[in-house]
């Protein structure tokens, strides 16, 4: 591992001296390589050995979803990679002001360096990773999870022969074949190797890397996510959103999890709505008012409210107030994308003020929660947190500064 990280920071260095034209080209042969047909064939075969083991293990349907390739999620795998290349390069970009004394001060935008990221499941987040750390000039070190692990290897094989073709050094993008637990705790305390570490995956992977590493951390993805239907709300564009929230995609951070229901518009909106999800057979788990409306639900428990389910399953509650949806939200959000449904400007601006997460919509998807729906080509992770970067995790926040001061002979 020592080795690994060593290398991964010598080519760091090499891609801090790199212009933006020569990371671009790197870009745009990765996205070529990832769709030459030959490599198209390899990864969906390693691919298929992750699916074939996952569904023999019993993942979910939803989980599965997740991690299956197809060729059209590679082109759209390889299109994000062409999106980061048209991108701004933030590197360099920053303010200069001089001071009374004639000191010259210019803030400029500088890489990370070395950028590992810790994952599961979803093989895209490979790519996505290295195509962000590449063109904001860092290293990447991946570590995958062990249900991705034959697609994962492919495809940083393929990256790193596209690198070596643009006469870029290949251990920019390094992978940890090593999918133990010892691996994990060894990137944790890599204290000047890793510049920034960020945990993708369940609340437990997130918690364990937070509680356990020495090396700065973003914590990102855990999505305990809420759309309350406020009593103004128009109930047909309601349940539109809360089966795209929902159902869409529901193994991912920015699907919804928790519905809220102003009493005044429960019996009205909750059946149209419930209609809506059964279409994909979503179980609704509702509290006590829910369940006289809903024959179908069954009871929620107090553990359903702080759940991530990564599935089909929605637990839903009746709230007299939108102060009451606020303090369930405040209570058992894990502060990344909330939703409201309103046709009343004055609840839009309250909802939006009170409530603290990453992201809040006003009669919109939480699924928008994303790097490439927010304009950033596409992201490393959903940051849950407030330093260094809340929300997703883009090209411009893989960037620190430094100051560089130009004087003429002064002292202090």
């Amino acid at each position: 591992m020592k080795e690994l990280l060593q290398k991964a920071r010598a080519a760091s260095r090499q891609l801090a001296a790199l212009n933006t034209a020569q990371k671009n080209a790197a870009l745009l042969e990765i996205a070529r390589q990832l769709q030459e047909p030959e490599n198209v064939r390899l990864i969906l075969a390693e691919n298929k050995k992750d699916t074939d083991a996952a569904e023999q293990s019993g993942i979910t349907a939803a989980l599965l979803d997740r991690l299956t390739l197809t060729e059209a999620r590679l082109a759209a795998i390889a299109d994000s990679v062409r999106e980061v290349a048209e991108l701004p390069d933030p590197v360099g970009q920053g303010e200069t002001f001089t001071r009374p004394n004639g000191l010259k001060i210019i803030n400029t935008r500088v890489p990370m360096g070395v950028v590992a990221v810790i994952y599961e499941a979803r093989p895209n987040v490979t790519v996505d990773t290295a195509a962000l750390c590449l063109k904001s000039g860092n290293s990447a070190v991946l570590r995958g999870s062990s249900s991705a692990i034959n697609s994962n290897r492919a495809i940083t094989a393929i990256m790193r022969k596209a690198l070596a073709a643009v006469g870029l050094p290949q251990d920019a993008v390094c992978f940890i074949d090593d999918i133990s637990r010892e691996t994990t705790r060894e990137l944790m305390t890599a204290r000047g190797l890793i510049d920034l570490l960020l945990p993708r995956g369940g609340r437990g992977l997130i918690n364990f890397v937070c509680e356990n590493s020495t090396v700065p951390v973003i914590q990102t993805g855990a999505g305990v996510c809420h759309v309350y239907v406020d009593k103004s709300a128009d109930i047909e564009m309601a349940a539109d959103l809360v089966f795209n929230a929902k159902c869409s995609r529901p193994s991912v951070c920015n699907a919804a999890e928790t519905l809220l229901v102003h009493r005044d518009i429960a019996a009205q909106a909750l059946p149209v709505i419930a209609a809506r999800l059964l279409e994909k057979n979503t179980e609704l788990r509702g509290c006590p008012e829910t369940l006289g409306i809903l024959p179908r639900a069954v009871p929620a428990t107090e553990e359903d409210w702080s759940t991530e389910y990564g599935d089909y399953i929605l637990s839903v509650r009746v709230v007299g107030s939108l102060d009451e949806a606020v303090s369930h939200i405040a209570r058992y959000s894990t502060g990344h994308s909330e939703a409201i449904v309103t046709r009343d400007y004055a609840s839009a601006s309250e909802f939006t003020e009170r409530v603290d997460s990453a992201c809040v919509y006003v009669n919109a998807s939480t699924r928008f929660t994303d790097g490439g729906e927010f304009g950033f080509g596409s992201e490393i992770g959903i940051s849950t947190q407030k330093l260094h970067v809340r929300g997703p995790v883009g090209l411009r926040h893989l960037v620190t500064n430094k100051y560089i001061v130009l004087g003429s002979g002064q002292v202090r």
